[in-house]
């Protein structure tokens, strides 16, 4: 579970848009370009896409 402070806060590190939080998956969904990021022990991993460059 996340807290809901932190959630109001929180954006994608990609696009900057709004996340969504899915307590059951455990995972947050940005809004705009969808990107998925994981929540391990109520931490969200916001780490962006390496494209390899």
């Amino acid at each position: 579970m996340m807290k809901k402070e932190l959630l109001e806060i929180l954006c994608c590190p990609e696009c900057k848009a709004d996340l969504i939080y899915d307590e059951k998956k455990s995972t947050l969904t940005c809004t705009s370009c969808k990107t998925v990021y994981e929540v391990k022990d109520g931490i969200p991993i916001l780490l962006p896409k390496n494209d390899g460059n």
